[in-house]
C-alpha cells in the first residue's frame, strides 16, 4: 500500500517536473493573446450587400491566410455582415495586414511586354509536371522572367475573358514591368492544394489544376496561345496578378497540360515560395470588403492587462490559502503543494499547445483559469470535510483519510464532469472571449481530476501514516490516536 502511495506521488511529481524542465529548456512559454500583448484589430465592412454563404466562404479563406503566416490564437469575428480580426503580438504586423488586404481575385492574363526587373530580383522558372519531371524543357526564358516547362498531351479549350478586358500596364514587388492584355481566367482553375516546397535542392511551388472546361480547358486555352507566341501573348508569359500587383509571370514552354501538377521553381527563397503558394491557393475571395478600420492594442496596455490578471489570481490564491491554514491546520501544506503542481503543469501544458497549435492566453482565458482555482479548492474542501466527518466519528486519522478520499473523489468526479460539461457548452455554442474562457476553464478542470488522484491522495494518504499528523489535533479535531 504505501509502496504503491509513494510511486503515484513519485510519477505524479516526477512527470510534471520532467514536463516543466523540457518546456523550460526548449524556450516554450504561453503565447499571449491581442489584450495581454498587444497587437492590431482589423475591421473590414463588404463594398456591397454580400450573401451569407459566400460571406462564410470569404471568412473561412482569411483564417486561412492569417494562420499562414502564423498567428497565434488569432481572433476572427463576423459581426452582422462586418468581419472583426484580431492579430495578437506577431513578428510581423504589417506583413499580416498586406495578406489580410488582399481582398481581390487571383487573376491569370497573358503578358504583351516586360520591363527590365529590379536589381537584385530573382529569375525563376516554372515547371508544370504530371506526376515526376520527366517531359521538362530546358528554360529558355530570360533572367529577369519565370518560364514553364511541361508534359504536353490532347488539346486545350479556349480561354474564355474574364475581369478586366483591357490592356494595363502592371508591375511587381520588385518593381518589373508589364503590359498584361485581358484577363484569360481567374485562380479558381487552380484546385485549392497549392504547397511550398524543396525540389532538386531549391525551393518551389507546386498546385493541381482543375479538371474539365473549368480547369484544364481554360489553362490550356491561354497555355497554347503563349506557347506559340501568338499576338494575344507574344512574349509567352502569363501574369499571375492579383489586386493589381503581378505576383509571378511564368514564360510557357508547353502548349497543353492534362492531369498534372502545375510546378513553379526557381530562384525563390523560404518566405517568396511560401507567400506564392498562399496566393494560389487562397486568392480568390467572393467578397469584396473595405478596411473599415485599423486599431492597435500597444503593449504597455497589454503589460498593464497582464499585471491586473496577475495581481487578480494571486490574491485569490493568496485569500484561499489564508482560509485553509485558519480551517484546516496542518493539511493547508497539502493545498499549497497541489497548487504548485497544478499550476505547474497547466503552465507545460498551456506552453506546449502555444508552441504546437497556435493557442494564445487571453484576459478571459486568464480568468478562465482563476475560476478553475475555486473548482481545485472544492475538491479539496470536499476531501478535507469528509475526512473532519471521519475523524469526528471516532476513527483514527490513518483510517480516516482512506474512507474519506474514496468517497469524496466520486464527489469530485460528479462535481468536475458538471463543470467540464459547463464548459464544453460554452466552448461549442460561443465564439471569441467566452470561447477562450470555457477552453482553460475546461482544462483546468481535467487537470484536477488528475492532480486529485496522483497528488492529493497519496499526499494525504501517506501523511495519514506519520505520528506529526495522526497523534495530535488535525483539522481543528481531535483523532483517535494519542
Amino acid at each position: 500500500m504505501v509502496r504503491r502511495l509513494v510511486t503515484s506521488l513519485v510519477v505524479t511529481v516526477g512527470g510534471v517536473a520532467i514536463l516543466l524542465g523540457a518546456n523550460v529548456a526548449a524556450g516554450n512559454s504561453p503565447a499571449l493573446g491581442l489584450d495581454l500583448q498587444g497587437g492590431a484589430s482589423v475591421t473590414l465592412q463588404p463594398a456591397e450587400e454580400a450573401d451569407p454563404a459566400a460571406l462564410g466562404v470569404a471568412v473561412d479563406i482569411i483564417r486561412e491566410r492569417v494562420d499562414s503566416i502564423g498567428v497565434a490564437e488569432p481572433e476572427i469575428l463576423v459581426q452582422g455582415d462586418t468581419v472583426v480580426i484580431n492579430l495578437p503580438g506577431i513578428s510581423d504586423q504589417q506583413r499580416a495586414l498586406d495578406v489580410i488586404g488582399r481582398q481581390g481575385e487571383l487573376l491569370l492574363r497573358p503578358v504583351l511586354e516586360s520591363g527590365a526587373a529590379s536589381a537584385g530580383s530573382p529569375a525563376t522558372t516554372v515547371d508544370p509536371t504530371a506526376t515526376t519531371l520527366e517531359g521538362s524543357a530546358t528554360t529558355t526564358a530570360p533572367s529577369d522572367a519565370t518560364s514553364t516547362t511541361g508534359v504536353a498531351s490532347g488539346e486545350g479549350g479556349g480561354a474564355q475573358p474574364v475581369g478586366p478586358s483591357d490592356t494595363e500596364v502592371l508591375t511587381d514587388d520588385a518593381g518589373t514591368t508589364y503590359v498584361v492584355g485581358p484577363a484569360a481566367m481567374s485562380g479558381s482553375v487552380f484546385e485549392n492544394d497549392a504547397v511550398a516546397e524543396v525540389n532538386g535542392g531549391s525551393w518551389s511551388v507546386s498546385v493541381s489544376l482543375r479538371s474539365g472546361a473549368a480547369g484544364e480547358d481554360l489553362w490550356n486555352g491561354l497555355t497554347t496561345k503563349c506557347f506559340n507566341r501568338d499576338a494575344g501573348c507574344p512574349t509567352g508569359q502569363i501574369a499571375m496578378v492579383l489586386d493589381g500587383t503581378v505576383i509571378s509571370a511564368p514564360v510557357v514552354q508547353a502548349a497543353v497540360f492534362t492531369g498534372g501538377t502545375v510546378q513553379i521553381t526557381g530562384e525563390f527563397t523560404e518566405t517568396e515560395a511560401r507567400d506564392l503558394a498562399r496566393v494560389l491557393e487562397f486568392g480568390a475571395v467572393p467578397v469584396k470588403f473595405e478596411v473599415a478600420s485599423v486599431q492597435s492594442v500597444s503593449p504597455t496596455l497589454g503589460t498593464d492587462s497582464l499585471r491586473a490578471a496577475l495581481l487578480a489570481g494571486g490574491l485569490g490564491v493568496l485569500l484561499v490559502l489564508c482560509f485553509f491554514l485558519l480551517y484546516y491546520r496542518l493539511l493547508t501544506l497539502v493545498v499549497v503543494l497541489g497548487l504548485v503542481v497544478s499550476g505547474s503543469l497547466l503552465w507545460s501544458v498551456i506552453s506546449l499547445l502555444s508552441r504546437s497549435n497556435g493557442l494564445a492566453l487571453t484576459l478571459a482565458g486568464a480568468a478562465g483559469i482563476i475560476v478553475s482555482v475555486g473548482v481545485t479548492v472544492d475538491s479539496y474542501v470536499v476531501f478535507f470535510e469528509r475526512l473532519k466527518d471521519e475523524i469526528q466519528g471516532g476513527r483514527t486519522m490513518r483510517g480516516a483519510a482512506v474512507r474519506s478520499f474514496n468517497s469524496a473523489f466520486r464527489t469530485i468526479l460528479v462535481a468536475d464532469a458538471v463543470s467540464f460539461l459547463g464548459a464544453l457548452v460554452l466552448w461549442w455554442l460561443t465564439v471569441g472571449a467566452v470561447r477562450g474562457f470555457a477552453f482553460f476553464l475546461g482544462l483546468s478542470t481535467m487537470l484536477d481530476v488528475l492532480i486529485a488522484w496522483g497528488f492529493t491522495r497519496p499526499a494525504v494518504l501517506l501523511l495519514s501514516r506519520t505520528k506529526r499528523f495522526g497523534g495530535r489535533r488535525v483539522l481543528g479535531v481531535a483523532t483517535g490516536e494519542a
